[in-house]
């Protein structure tokens, strides 16, 4: 198998310019990156920064995850992740059998062992409609809740396993007896699916999951979780490069908030959702290279932050004025103020019990802009932090790939724990 340094994205935008029959003056003048610049990432000597991906794949007009090589599919097959998808996957097509028994897999003995309707995976527990309920709409609300925890705990493999059950059991539970409730509990099960599927790289999945998320957060009449699927579509397009339509989803979740009735506009979650869609909207914004409204929506979120407290359980976005302070460091980076990423990120004081998935990806934050600035021994230690704190998600994290790959690039003499970093991410 190849090693990492081999599979860099530099190699992936140079097989990509070619196939678009650019050469690389061509597309230096296409993208606001110098020519010299975009030689040294294809050569691997320079690390390319999602905001360079993103360019060149708006330019090439292909998705961002040809760039990256996402979804990492030997890792996934070696860690046993891979086989978790197609589940999830089947779990999210039976959202409109409005017929409990289409939910139910064949009965012992009528078919085959791997036959049934829509390819229901075999370990998928569903109640039939004949039997009685023994789960309360209360328990799968707290099933639901705990999943989610799961993914911020960074228990993708556990979280993985038991989603696909809760979907088709809430499914079958909404059609049977549909409640407010029931619906947001689906909505929630939806969550949780897009955020695994985008943890691992499989966008496509996570889209269909917000499509599933939207579908029951209007069934529920939940604008806060309709305001929270926007704010998840604007970071899909935040990905791709897309800042204006990411700001116009953005706007839309703020749109989605206004509707609800007085006494829930002033309500806590409400607060803590429009915090976080002006999070979302600074990291946008940065991208953009717009410093002013990075600073306008920052100003907002921390508002918002002084009025809620932390609140990381709230819909498990993490708001609060932690966040905030680690938003500014994610804008700094995608700004290209590396210093003052830098400088921001050692004021950062992250609460005690705040969820590991947030953690680890403020360390990658941190071990970028410590690349940026030379400090290589640092930055290293930074990623080995994540992979501590998140190892699942830190081997799935481009940034901490190609953060890695720029440390080996500019290393004549690695470090052995600087190898093993780099075989570790590509074992």
């Amino acid at each position: 198998m190849r090693g990492l340094q081999e599979e860099h994205a530099g190699v992936r935008i140079a097989h990509q310019r070619k196939l678009a029959g650019l050469t690389q003056r061509g597309l230096a003048a296409k993208i606001p990156y110098s020519y010299s610049l975009l030689r040294q990432v294809e050569e691997g000597r320079k690390n390319a920064s999602p905001d360079l991906v993103s360019a060149v794949a708006r330019v090439l007009r292909i998705d961002v995850t040809m760039l990256t090589g996402q979804p990492y599919v030997t890792e996934l097959q070696q860690d046993r992740l891979a086989a978790l998808i197609r589940p999830i996957r089947e779990s999210l097509d039976l959202y409109d059998l409005h017929d409990p028994d289409e939910l139910h897999g064949p009965q012992e003995g009528t078919h085959g062992p791997h036959e049934g309707t829509h390819g229901l995976h075999a370990g998928m527990r569903v109640p039939h409609a004949g039997t009685h309920a023994t789960t309360t709409a209360a328990e799968l609300a707290a099933q639901a809740d705990e999943l989610c925890r799961m993914v911020r705990a960074t228990q993708l493999s556990k979280a993985a396993h038991a989603l696909p059950s809760l979907i088709a059991e809430v499914t079958a539970a909404v059609h049977r007896n549909p409640s407010t409730a029931l619906w947001q509990t689906l909505g929630s099960a939806y969550r949780t699916a897009h955020d695994i599927a985008t943890k691992l790289g499989f966008y496509d999945l996570a889209t269909i999951a917000l499509d599933r998320l939207g579908w029951a957060a209007e069934r529920g009449s939940d604008p806060q979780l309709a305001a929270v699927r926007q704010y998840m579509r604007a970071l899909t397009y935040f990905r791709e490069g897309e800042h204006t339509i990411g700001l116009r989803l953005i706007d839309a979740g703020h749109r989605a908030l206004s509707r609800t009735d007085s006494a829930d506009r002033e309500a806590r979650k409400t607060l803590v959702v429009r915090g976080q869609l002006h999070l979302g909207a600074s990291v946008i914004a940065a991208r953009a290279h717009d410093a002013d409204a990075v600073e306008s929506h920052l100003r907002y979120a921390a508002s918002y932050a002084e009025r809620t407290g932390e609140a990381e359980r709230v819909y498990w976005l993490s708001f609060g004025p932690a966040n905030v302070a680690v938003h500014e460091v994610s804008a700094q980076v995608e700004m290209r103020r590396y210093g003052k990423a830098l400088e921001k990120s050692r004021s950062v004081r992250l609460p005690n019990g705040w969820p590991m998935s947030r953690r680890a990806h403020f360390y990658v934050d941190r071990a970028r802009a410590e690349m940026e600035t030379g400090r290589c021994d640092a930055a290293l230690e930074s990623v080995v932090t994540a992979r501590k704190l998140a190892p699942e998600q830190t081997r799935y994290h481009p940034g901490a790939r190609e953060t890695i790959n720029g440390l080996v690039a500019q290393r004549r003499r690695t470090p052995d724990s600087l190898d093993n970093m780099a075989a570790w991410l590509c074992r």
